[in-house]
């Protein structure tokens, strides 16, 4: 009787489970439990990422978005055993249709800190009032830090007269025609957020006329002067922003 129990056949599982007393229904039912888990796992997981990139579909609306890197540098953190060294990128992201922002980010690799920036800079997106879609309503004035800039609407054909950092934020906000100055610091973080700073002072006739209770027509004929009365009017009816 040892010989046999010692000697098992070629597909010799099931004596070995009755050997160990193991009911094999039980045995049956663990291993489809954890295979179940296992599937019930991979499953969620597919399904949170099929929801996250729902989420990032309906953020951007569609839309391409124009991203540009403005700076990028190199940084150190001191720690025990030495120096750790990463970078440092700043990126300015828009629409071309009047919405644009900022952000920055760090990591070890440089393609790894791009991408930190560009999601915050869509976190950080902004709409900006624009004339016609291409200029500014009205000049402005931005002051962040040791940076200050001047910047100013501009008639069709001017072009963008911005240089470094501001070139980036116009460009991907979709202003076609502005002239711009900066006085003061040439950090390009501190002439970033001092840009934003100007444009978020833009106001539109339209918010401006819903503030005073007053027509938008009699605003612009106030600009226009008396003269441009019909010329207003006509420009108040175009009006979108």
């Amino acid at each position: 009787m040892a010989d046999e129990n010692t000697q098992l056949p070629e597909g010799g599982d099931a004596p070995a489970a009755e050997a160990t007393g193991a009911p094999e229904g039980r045995r049956e039912r663990g291993s489809r439990g954890g295979r179940g888990r296992d599937n019930r796992g991979g499953g969620n997981r597919g399904r949170r990422d099929d929801r996250r990139g729902g989420r990032n579909a309906e953020e951007d609306g569609g839309e391409e978005l124009i991203e540009k890197l403005v700076h990028i540098n190199r940084v150190s953190k001191t720690v025990k055993g030495g120096k750790r060294f990463g970078f440092a990128a700043l990126v300015v992201v828009g629409d071309g249709k009047g919405r644009a922002g900022f952000g920055h980010g760090k990591a070890r690799e440089v393609p790894e800190a791009i991408s930190k920036a560009t999601a915050a800079a869509k976190k950080a997106m902004v709409r900006v009032p624009l004339r016609d879609g291409r200029t500014l309503h009205h000049d402005g004035l931005g002051h962040f830090g040791a940076g200050r800039v001047y910047v100013r609407s501009a008639p069709a054909g001017t072009g963008i007269i911005a240089g470094g950092p501001m070139r980036a934020v116009f460009e991907s906000l979709g202003v076609h025609d502005v002239v711009t100055k900066s006085i003061g610091t040439s950090n390009p973080y501190n002439m970033i957020r001092a840009t934003f700073e100007a444009l978020g002072e833009q106001t539109s006739p339209k918010s401006v006329a819903q503030r005073r209770g007053k027509k938008i027509a009699d605003l612009m004929a106030r600009r226009e002067g008396v003269a441009g009365q019909a010329e207003a009017l006509a420009e108040a009816e175009a009006l979108v922003e």
